[in-house]
């Protein structure tokens, strides 16, 4: 009997006994480069942010905020609750300093019952952290104080962005004549 090369290989990767024999699972070149790379999150992982246009400094900004999964042995991190978590990166472009305070990002739930500081932006216009959420809202704010910040927001709103499974709703509530366009809060 005469059992090819490839599926001894394949057999001992799926017992995962390469690393006992010493040995290292092959591994395409085009697959380590993809590693090494910040992968772009799909559009439906990207939201916008947008200006509320309220506060002097801010008319002309724009941003997003780029989610990604949490890198996990088992494919996808979760917390404990058991809501995924996705890395989230917000990038705020054409934002002036302001000349006091500090804008600060927070996550909230779309009817503002939790509501968590996420951290202030760095000089870039940038901030990473984590997201545990499942419907949530980005809301970036002009804080008054670099001090210490409360439970929730005290400065004015200058960009907000709704997820995308925030966008996703019944229509249970509406009338049959309403017209509540997310676009009328300024969402795309």
């Amino acid at each position: 009997m005469r059992v090819s090369l490839r599926w001894t290989g394949a057999l001992l990767i799926g017992l995962g006994l390469l690393p006992l024999l010493g040995m290292a699972p092959p591994v395409a070149p085009e697959a380590a480069e993809c590693r090494l790379a910040d992968p772009e999150p799909p559009k439906y992982y990207v939201i916008d942010l947008v200006s509320t246009k309220k506060v002097p400094g801010t008319r002309q900004a724009t941003g997003v905020g780029e989610m990604t999964f949490v890198p996990s042995p088992f494919g996808i991190s979760v917390s404990p609750s058991g809501h995924y978590t996705y890395n989230l990166r917000v990038r705020i472009d054409k934002l002036r300093a302001p000349r006091q305070g500090e804008y600060i990002v927070w996550l909230t739930t779309p009817d503002l019952s939790h509501i968590e500081p996420l951290g202030p932006l760095d000089e870039n216009g940038e901030l990473r952290g984590q997201v545990t959420l499942n419907k949530f809202l980005v809301v970036v704010t002009l804080e008054p104080s670099k001090v210490a910040h409360g439970p929730t927001w005290q400065g004015p709103i200058v960009l907000r962005g709704l997820s995308r499974s925030g966008l996703m709703h019944t229509m249970a509530g509406h009338g049959p004549f309403q017209d509540e366009p997310c676009t009328f809060y300024g969402y795309n």
